[in-house]
């Protein structure tokens, strides 16, 4: 047992570092994903055929690409057309292009969970598409799509490992670096499982306590 809470102790620092940019990385890429799905998720319904296609071909596009390519393209190919991009920048671009893709299609799987009753009707009233998608339309999506867009953001947490292939030094890059020390990897992959653990558990209470709430609202 001493050995196992002195595997914590004894590296408090590497591990204060690795988590605390897995939260930043978490943070950057939740903000940007949740931006960028939101406005490719409103291409998806957009009675415009050439956003329609747009939003479509993107989805289509990034997510059946696997998330290790992404990051790859943006560490590697990226820099070869004079962007110049750190790997951290890099990492959190790479997680808010890919997850942008799943919160869109939450999106509009939460927006054609309302009937085209409401839609026509708020038309009917000579409001705007942009005025019927956000005062009419979302504010009633949003109860249904609370499950899949956390379940969406957990795993982007997680996702979060990938960027320790690409010289990031996150929660996924700590065995590498304890290997150095000749920790036992056992103890080390179990602090880690218990961090993620933490970081996960107020997402699932926060979805807990949205879908009670707007279950009364119902």
């Amino acid at each position: 047992m001493s050995e196992f809470l002195h595997v914590l102790t004894d590296h408090w620092s590497l591990f204060g570092q690795g988590f605390g940019n897995t939260v930043k990385l978490f943070l950057i890429a939740a903000v940007g994903s949740l931006v960028l799905g939101t406005l490719l998720g409103a291409f998806r319904v957009s009675p415009i055929p050439a956003l329609r296609w747009f939003g479509g071909s993107y989805v289509n596009i990034v997510r059946n690409t696997p998330l290790t390519l992404v990051f790859a393209f943006l560490v590697f190919a990226v820099p070869k057309l004079d962007v110049d991009l750190d790997y951290f920048t890099a990492a959190t671009v790479a997680l808010t292009v890919y997850t942008a893709a799943f919160i869109c299609e939450v999106i509009r799987s939460g927006v054609n969970t309302v009937a085209p009753g409401q839609a026509e009707a708020a038309r009917a009233l000579g409001l705007t598409f942009d005025q019927v998608l956000t005062q009419v339309v979302l504010p009633q999506a949003l109860r249904s799509m609370v499950p899949p867009m956390m379940s969406v953001l957990i795993a982007m947490l997680k996702n979060t490992t990938v960027a320790a292939g690409f010289s990031v030094l996150e929660a996924g890059a700590i065995p590498a670096y304890m290997a150095e020390f000749g920790e036992p990897q056992f103890y080390v992959l179990l602090w880690i499982a218990i961090g993620f653990l933490i970081l996960i558990t107020p997402l699932v209470l926060l979805q807990r306590l949205l879908e009670r709430k707007w279950a009364v609202a119902r």
